[in-house]
């Protein structure tokens, strides 16, 4: 595929918006990947990066391992993750921990609107991509309320950590991040990040790219030939997800950080009225429903744009 500079400050904004998404758990890059029309090339440029690229690349002919792995894609994409990563992880971190209604509120009518607009994208409902839409739910909800684990800082624990997360940020419903937060280590990455420590950084990046590759060899193959019960199941991921961005929540489990700080480690979804005879704070109520329906309509605002430059 040719394409111009402004093509790929495009693809680099893209890759912004799926590197801002991935920072906050419960909401996947996989999902702005998709609504934005890069997603299935994303996963064939990954898969390219096989034993059959290597042999060219060691063989000496750079140019053609260039072309094979699509690699001008892959650049801009990443480059943009890159940037919203270590730009808006510390700032991201700030807007949770003082106006978290807000901002899941926010994600909320995103993955709603996602939800609709991939489910959209199936070319024939069947039985089978209704049952297959179930499982998506079933199985991102019953990710969304397994107790999260303590984390372990252990080299090799940080590398299979990149090599899990990973695989969830290209799913769209499935939050990498919230997969970091299960198994204990996203505020430790998240630190990692924020504080530029680069040996923890380098052992989950190399994680991360071990596992992105073989897993989406899997999610290519699942794509060419069963593409509408796949695309059911994301979908359904999306829906199943929406427990864990509801916004108004009630604290059953806190741990204390390593800046001595207490935070949420385990919580319940309850409803505004309820939030706010419990926890004696305002709900938000309706900049919560402002903000819903912003990012609602920010789905359909991209898709429209998208249709355009195609």
């Amino acid at each position: 595929m040719n394409r111009k500079t402004n093509d790929y400050l495009l693809l680099t904004l893209k890759g912004m918006g799926m590197g801002a998404a991935d920072v906050v758990p419960g909401v996947s890059g996989g999902t702005i990947a998709f609504i934005t029309g890069i997603y299935e090339e994303l996963i064939e440029s990954i898969k390219s990066i096989n034993l059959k690229a290597l042999k060219i690349l060691f063989s000496g002919k750079i140019a053609l391992f260039w072309k094979t792995i699509n690699a001008n894609f892959l650049l801009s994409v990443l480059l943009g993750i890159g940037i919203s990563v270590f730009s808006l992880a510390k700032g991201l971190e700030y807007l949770l921990h003082h106006y978290p209604i807000l901002v899941w509120s926010f994600f909320f009518g995103l993955i709603v609107a996602s939800a609709i607009y991939v489910a959209r994208t199936i070319k024939k409902w069947s039985a089978g991509t209704i049952i297959s839409g179930i499982i998506g739910i079933v199985v991102a909800y019953f990710i969304t309320v397994i107790s999260p684990a303590e984390a372990n800082t252990t080299w090799a624990f940080i590398f299979i950590s990149g090599a899990i997360a990973i695989c969830a940020m290209i799913l769209p419903g499935i939050s990498g991040s919230f997969i970091l937060v299960l198994l204990g280590m996203y505020k430790f990455i998240l630190s990692a990040v924020g504080d530029l420590n680069i040996p923890v950084i380098l052992v989950f990046l190399v994680g991360a790219a071990v596992g992105i590759i073989i897993f989406s060899n899997l999610l290519s193959w699942l794509l060419k030939n069963f593409h509408n019960l796949t695309i059911a199941m994301l979908s359904g991921f999306m829906v199943g997800s929406l427990n864990k961005v509801w916004p108004w929540k009630q604290v059953t489990e806190t741990f204390v950080d390593r800046h001595g700080e207490v935070r949420p480690l385990a919580e319940t979804n309850i409803l505004p009225g309820t939030y706010e005879q419990i926890s004696g704070h305002q709900s938000w109520l309706l900049g919560a429903i402002l903000l819903a329906l912003v990012g609602f309509a920010i789905i359909f605002v991209v898709e429209g744009l998208t249709k355009n430059k195609k």
